[in-house]
């Protein structure tokens, strides 16, 4: 999988890289950074991704599609598709860029607006990366942990550095006897959870 990603992807992937390090040295406003998944946590995402049972990956927050090249690579070997939702506007612009750019208009559906009203219409998906703002992960536990199929993964970004502001959706996943749950110290923190 990591030794086929396509030049233009390559391309694409190190330019978002080069932003998102960039937004961090330079003090960029919260809201206007990339915000982006490391490199390794990507690859950790594509592996857990392409060993989950066939179904739709659902990625809450989409930023400018960093995260969503790594899924998409699972997706193309699994042969499905991807819905992401971005509710921020320039963010839209970046990630409809990045999809066009890395040739993966055909797997990956972008969904503008709220996630937690248009995730109410979709069901029955075995992956979901959950990378959105911190303080409405609790929501998105409640509606995706309904929803994901037998044996499908969520994963939620951010699970040590960001411990405290989403330790209410921490507890719940962690005491849910529907799923086998641990945090994985890559990157920031994944939380792992597979729907026994």
């Amino acid at each position: 999988m990591f030794n086929e990603i396509p030049n233009n992807m390559l391309s694409q992937m190190k330019i978002l890289e080069n932003i998102d390090k960039n937004d961090r040295i330079n003090g960029t406003e919260r809201l206007k950074r990339l915000r982006q998944i490391p490199p390794e946590t990507g690859k950790f995402l594509a592996i857990l991704a392409s060993n989950c049972p066939k179904g739709t990956f659902i990625e809450i927050g989409t930023s400018a599609g960093y995260s969503t090249m790594w899924l998409s690579l699972a997706a193309k070997d699994k042969n499905v598709k991807i819905k992401t939702f971005e509710i921020l506007e320039e963010k839209i612009k970046l990630a409809e860029d990045t999809i066009l750019k890395a040739g993966i208009s055909d797997i990956v559906e972008l969904i503008e607006g709220d996630a937690l009203i248009n995730l109410k219409a979709i069901s029955d998906f075995s992956f979901c990366f959950i990378d959105c703002e911190k303080e409405i992960y609790e929501q998105c536990w409640d509606l995706v942990s309904n929803k994901i199929i037998k044996n499908g993964i969520i994963v939620a970004d951010n699970a040590i550095n960001h411990y405290d502001t989403i330790k209410p959706m921490l507890d719940k996943a962690l005491n849910d006897n529907r799923f086998d749950s641990l945090i994985v110290p890559i990157g920031n923190g994944e939380l792992i959870c597979r729907r026994k």
